[in-house]
């Protein structure tokens, strides 16, 4: 049964590891990535999000707690949120950092980037320990998740306090029909998620201005989207402070 959802405007946090990879493609200290992660925040942005992989090709461990530190001192109404899979080190270097929002992915370290959803069946009793460390240091846990309507049961029962949905199968779909099939397999999802209250939505991965509103019009009560290549890309011909004032728009706020 579909559950009732009040719409409101979803708040935007910038993945930059973009910005770092391109930074790290030369031994020179530009382009900046906390003066380009403070024009971002600057223009509207609530948050700032990154993945630091095993092998630091784009976020280095060291941008961490710079990041933390411009978000929490700087910009203290936005928020900053870690994504990376759960090895110790990765726990480890969250702690240190102490975001405010943690997103556990189910990534390989040789992926280029992430591209399913946990399989709680397999991995939640190894998950749920995890969420309770994240959870007992004060900082929210969200699970990257396919669109299943049975899992937001099970990320629950891990442990999650949000849920991110993985929105490639929906952003990869060229036709209107193949478009829709997605879009209700997300809002079948969400609507699950709404049943067991208290649990909370943010969704992720190439997301663009073309393809939010189809997205917000299926889940109206969506938290927060995590946007970095499709935003990076357009701040290439607008600059970053008007693409993300640009994604602002289309996610409901005045900017």
């Amino acid at each position: 049964m579909n559950q009732t959802a009040t719409p409101r405007p979803t708040l935007l946090s910038v993945n930059v590891n973009a910005v770092a990879y391109l930074r790290n493609r030369r031994e020179v200290p530009w382009p900046n990535l906390i003066d380009i992660s403070r024009a971002i925040l600057q223009a509207g942005a609530h948050g700032i999000t990154v993945h630091p992989r095993p092998d630091e090709r784009h976020i280095r461990f060291s941008d961490l707690p710079a990041l933390a530190k411009l978000t929490r001192e700087e910009f203290p109404e936005t928020e900053f949120n870690i994504e990376g899979y759960p090895t110790r080190h990765f726990i480890d270097l969250v702690l240190e950092n102490k975001p405010h929002q943690v997103t556990l992915v189910p990534d390989t370290p040789e992926q280029s980037t992430s591209d399913h959803g946990w399989d709680f069946a397999k991995d939640g009793e190894m998950l749920l320990p995890i969420a309770e460390e994240f959870k007992a240091a004060g900082i929210r846990v969200s699970y990257f998740v396919d669109a299943n309507p049975a899992d937001p049961a099970l990320a629950q029962q891990a442990g999650a306090d949000r849920i991110e949905f993985y929105t490639g199968p929906y952003a990869e779909q060229a036709g209107p029909e193949a478009t829709a099939r997605e879009l209700a397999k997300i809002k079948d999802t969400a609507d699950a998620a709404r049943a067991l209250g208290g649990l909370m939505m943010n969704a992720g991965h190439d997301l663009t201005v073309e393809n939010l509103p189809g997205l917000r019009q299926a889940v109206p009560d969506l938290a927060e989207v995590s946007i970095g290549h499709g935003l990076t890309a357009d701040a290439l011909m607008l600059g970053f402070p008007e693409a993300v004032r640009r994604y602002l728009r289309v996610l409901g706020h005045n900017a």
